[in-house]
C-alpha cells in the first residue's frame, strides 16, 4: 500500500472550487469549455451527413437510417460515463480517495466491454438493421458501409467518452474539450478528402465518411488518454492487479443505465420516426434526418451545460451543501432556456438557410421548411426538461430521467406521430413533438418537487 501521498489531498483541492467558488462563476467555468465540446460534438454528426449529402440525396437518407443504432451506440459510452462521473465527483466531495479511483478504473473497463459489444454488432446485424427500414437496394448498402466502419472501430469513440468524462468530473473541463476539438478538426480535414475519392473508390461515399469519423476519435481518445495519465492529479490510475469489482460497477449503472436507456429510447423513437415517415417518401426520411443533425447545435450546448453542473451538484449533495445545489439548477434552466431560445429564433426565421447546407433540393426544402418553423416550437420548453433530467442523475434517481424519456418519446411521440400521419399530411406529424414536450415538462416538474421534498430539503438538517 502507497502511504506517502495523502489520500484526501486530491479531493482538497477540488474543494477549493467545486465547495467554495461562487455558483455563477464555477458554472460558467465548468461548463463553457463542454459546452463548446459538445458543438465539436455536434460537428461529429453534422459533417458526415453535410458532405455525404452532395454526393446524393439517397447517401444522406442512408447515413440518417443509421443514426438510430450509432446513437446506441453513443448512448452506451455516454450513459456509462454519466454513471462514472456523478459517482466520482461524489466519491470526492466525501473526501473518498479510495472509491473515486476505483470508480475511474472500472469505468474504463466498462468501456472498452462496450466496444467489445458494438464490434460484434457491426459485424452481425448490419444488412437486418437497414433492411428493415428500406427496400432500397443503394440506401442500404450505402448505410451498411457506413455503419459498419463506425461499430467496427468503436474502440475510439468509447475510449474518448470516458476519458472526457473523467476530465469532467474532476473539473477539467478544458482538457475535455481540447480533446473533442483535436478529434473533429481530424474528421473535418479528412471527410472531403475521404467522401469525394481522394484516397481511392474503397474509401469514398458514406465508406470514407466513417473512416473519417472513426481516426477523429481515435485522435480524440489519445488526447484524453494523455491528459487523464499526465494531467489529473485527482485521480490514480492504474490496473496492475485489478479486478472488476461488482459493487463499483453497481454503484456506476445505478446512475448509468437510466441514462443509457434514456438515449436509447431516443434510437428507438427515431427508428419508428423513420418508417412513419417512409410511408410518405425518402425526402421525408431524409429531412427529419437533416432536422436532427441541426437540432444537435441547440441541444449539445445544453448538454454541454449539463456536464459541467453535474459535478457540482453531486459534489455539493455529498457534501450536503444543499443552497449550492439549488442555485446551480436554478442557474442552468436559466442558461439553458436562453440557448433554447436562440435557437428557436433560428429555426423560425432562417429555416431555408439551414437546410441549404445539405444541399436541400426543392423537394426537399418543400417538406423541410414547414417541418423546422413547427419542430422548433417545442424548444421552448424542453431547457428545463433537459437540465432537471441531469439534476435527477446527478442525485442519483437516473429513474425519473428515464421515466420522463419514455413518456414522451415512446408513449407520447410516437403515438402522436402516427395518429397524425393518418391525415396523408406530412406537416401534421411534426405537431407530436410539441405534443410530447408539454407531457416532459409537466413529468419533470412533478419528479423535481418529489426531489426537493425527499433529497435537498433534508440536507439542511445536520448529518447523523
Amino acid at each position: 500500500m502507497e502511504t506517502k501521498q495523502p489520500q484526501t489531498s486530491p479531493a482538497q483541492t477540488r474543494e477549493n472550487v467545486m465547495g467554495t467558488m461562487e455558483i455563477n462563476p464555477l458554472l460558467v467555468k465548468l461548463s463553457v469549455p463542454m459546452m463548446i465540446s459538445m458543438l465539436v460534438q455536434a460537428l461529429y454528426n453534422v459533417v458526415d451527413s453535410v458532405f455525404v449529402s452532395h454526393v446524393s440525396e439517397s447517401a444522406l437518407t442512408a447515413v440518417s437510417l443509421a443514426f438510430s443504432l450509432q446513437n446506441v451506440m453513443i448512448a452506451v459510452g455516454v450513459g456509462t460515463g454519466v454513471g462514472v462521473n456523478a459517482m466520482l465527483s461524489k466519491s470526492l466531495g466525501e473526501k473518498n480517495q479510495s472509491r473515486a479511483n476505483a470508480t475511474a478504473k472500472n469505468g474504463i473497463f466498462l468501456s472498452l466491454c462496450s466496444f467489445v459489444v458494438f464490434l460484434v454488432i457491426g459485424l452481425t446485424c448490419m444488412k437486418p438493421y437497414f433492411y428493415a427500414q428500406t427496400s432500397d437496394a443503394a440506401i442500404a448498402q450505402q448505410g451498411i458501409q457506413y455503419l459498419s466502419v463506425c461499430c467496427i472501430f468503436s474502440l475510439g469513440l468509447f475510449t474518448q467518452t470516458m476519458g472526457e468524462k473523467l476530465l469532467a468530473a474532476t473539473g477539467r473541463t478544458y482538457l475535455s474539450m481540447i480533446s473533442q476539438l483535436v478529434g473533429a478538426v481530424v474528421n473535418i480535414i479528412l471527410d472531403p478528402i475521404f467522401i469525394f475519392g481522394y484516397c481511392g473508390e474503397a474509401l469514398s461515399g458514406t465508406t470514407g465518411a466513417a473512416v473519417a469519423t472513426v481516426i477523429g476519435q481515435f485522435c480524440g481518445a489519445g488526447m484524453t488518454l494523455f491528459f487523464n495519465l499526465n494531467r489529473n492529479p485527482d485521480i490514480q490510475i492504474g490496473f496492475k492487479g485489478f479486478r472488476p469489482s461488482a459493487k463499483a460497477i453497481g454503484r456506476i449503472y445505478t446512475v448509468g443505465l437510466p441514462s443509457i436507456a434514456m438515449q436509447c429510447v431516443g434510437s428507438l423513437m427515431t427508428f419508428g420516426m423513420n418508417l412513419i415517415l417512409m410511408t410518405f417518401s425518402a425526402t421525408a426520411v431524409a429531412v427529419f434526418g437533416v432536422y436532427f443533425k441541426l437540432q444537435s447545435f441547440v441541444f449539445m450546448p445544453i448538454f454541454g451545460l449539463n456536464n459541467g453542473m453535474v459535478p457540482i451538484i453531486s459534489y455539493n449533495y455529498g457534501a450536503r451543501r444543499p443552497d449550492r445545489v439549488k442555485k446551480t439548477i436554478k442557474l442552468a434552466v436559466c442558461y439553458a432556456e436562453c440557448i433554447m431560445l436562440i435557437g428557436f429564433c433560428i429555426f423560425q426565421f432562417a429555416p431555408d438557410k439551414v437546410l441549404g447546407i445539405f444541399a436541400a433540393s426543392d423537394a426537399m426544402l418543400a417538406i423541410g421548411i414547414p417541418a423546422m418553423r413547427i419542430i422548433c416550437l417545442h424548444f421552448l420548453l424542453a431547457g428545463a426538461s433537459i437540465v432537471l433530467s441531469s439534476v435527477f442523475q446527478a442525485l442519483g434517481n437516473g429513474v425519473f430521467s428515464l421515466i420522463v424519456s419514455v413518456c414522451r418519446q415512446l408513449f407520447v411521440l410516437l403515438p402522436a406521430a402516427w395518429l397524425l400521419a393518418q391525415t396523408g399530411n406530412v406537416n401534421n406529424v411534426w405537431w407530436a413533438f410539441l405534443i410530447a414536450e408539454i407531457v416532459s415538462v409537466l413529468l419533470s416538474l412533478g419528479f423535481y418537487a418529489r426531489i426537493n421534498k425527499n433529497i435537498i430539503a433534508p440536507m439542511y438538517s445536520p448529518a447523523e
